[in-house]
């Protein structure tokens, strides 16, 4: 079996969740010793790419450091993502950007190419746009409809994160047969070791946000109107007028779109961390704040379950559906109530910390890699 992993993902300069993905699949393909993987992406960008498996080099291009042979299609990042819309570019084995024995092309994310002589697989991680456009730019959302159409044409088999966005997958209109979609949930073995450079980041984080000692709860994601972060806010304000010494609230994520937020007193927003912050930042939290509108895993929630960080969460969010404090992501007073309870309730953290740790032991980057190569093999096995 010889498959060429599309990661296009990781030259983008935020290559948020899809490139934690892409990274710790490929730390776990790493890690299993599997054979026969090799990278295709553009040309590197000038600025070093972040969020990459642990244990890779930083070097003036990343991806020729983790331990996999790189093809370099040599085009910019969006030039590359306009041709391959426009289905000008083609992958052959033998061709140009192709070895002459690969058998499958996988592709991290919707971003897909036309191949011939080849399978090609896909990650679709979630319809959120469909559910909830209003959250999307107009780009975006027509963006995302045309590339899971072409995901929908093009690949033999699709992998989503989680049952919910099989779900809405096979809901979606487009033809996709139940068995062409391969449920693959993700990993959370790709953090920053907890150790005491750890924890001395997070603290210097918080010294500069002016909190110092101060107990805090932790909301990690980009900014943008998916992940709530409005209704968070003012929720938060509401839970902190009812407890007698409220904790802060820390969001940490890059800018992406939308309203802007005004974090109410006793909230900060971060921005972007290190790796080795957010290990930290997610240690030290009384909980983790998770309330997006729709999530088709929803990482930051394992991770800081992966810790034994409670969650305070909404259904719609798989990685921890069951094992959360739940609130009602579309009503602030429901959020507020989970937050005050969470802070107080002693029972309801252990609960939550005890099902986050049960739940999250089974994402691991390395289990995720065998069940794509197992759906690699049987692809390649057909000839």
């Amino acid at each position: 079996m010889k498959v060429s992993v599309l990661a296009e993902q990781l030259r983008r300069p935020v290559p948020g969740g899809i490139g934690t993905y892409a990274g710790g699949l490929l730390q776990g393909l790493r890690t299993s010793g599997a054979s026969g993987i090799s990278l295709l992406a553009t040309r590197a960008p000038v600025r070093p790419v972040k969020h990459l498996p642990t244990g890779s080099s930083g070097s003036s291009d990343p991806l020729s450091q983790l331990g996999f042979p790189l093809r370099t299609i040599g085009l910019p990042s969006a030039a590359f993502t306009r041709l391959a819309d426009l289905g000008l570019v083609v992958l052959r084995p033998g061709g140009r950007w192709l070895e002459s024995d690969i058998s499958v092309v996988h592709s991290v994310s919707s971003l897909t190419v036309r191949v011939e002589r080849v399978a090609l697989t896909a990650t679709v991680h979630d319809l959120a746009w469909r559910r909830f456009p209003e959250t999307f730019p107009r780009r975006g959302r027509a963006w995302h409809e045309a590339a899971l159409r072409r995901v929908a044409g093009r690949a033999e088999r699709i992998v989503v994160p989680s049952d919910a966005t099989a779900a809405d997958l096979l809901g979606a209109g487009l033809g996709v047969a139940p068995d062409r979609i391969v449920v693959i949930p993700e990993g959370v073995d790709h953090l920053a070791p907890l150790d005491n450079a750890a924890r001395s980041a997070a603290a210097s984080v918080l010294a500069a946000l002016g909190l110092g000692s101060r107990h805090y709860l932790l909301c990690v994601g980009t900014l943008e109107p998916r992940k709530n972060l409005h209704r968070l806010l003012e929720a938060y304000e509401l839970a902190a007028s009812r407890l007698r010494d409220p904790p802060a609230l820390v969001v940490v994520g890059p800018k992406g779109w939308g309203r802007r937020l005004r974090p109410p007193p006793g909230a900060v927003l971060a921005g972007r961390v290190t790796d080795v912050e957010l290990t930290g930042l997610y240690a030290g939290a009384i909980a983790l704040a998770y309330v997006p509108l729709a999530e088709g895993f929803g990482l930051p929630a394992a991770e800081a379950m992966s810790l034994g960080v409670p969650v305070v969460a909404g259904p719609e969010v798989p990685s921890a559906a069951g094992a959360a404090v739940e609130a009602d992501p579309w009503n602030t007073e429901s959020i507020a109530a989970a937050l005050r309870r969470v802070v107080v309730d002693d029972d309801a953290r252990r609960e939550a910390v005890a099902k986050g740790r049960e739940r999250s032991a089974a994402y691991r980057w390395e289990v995720a890699a065998g069940a794509h190569a197992r759906m690699w093999e049987e692809l390649s096995g057909r000839g």
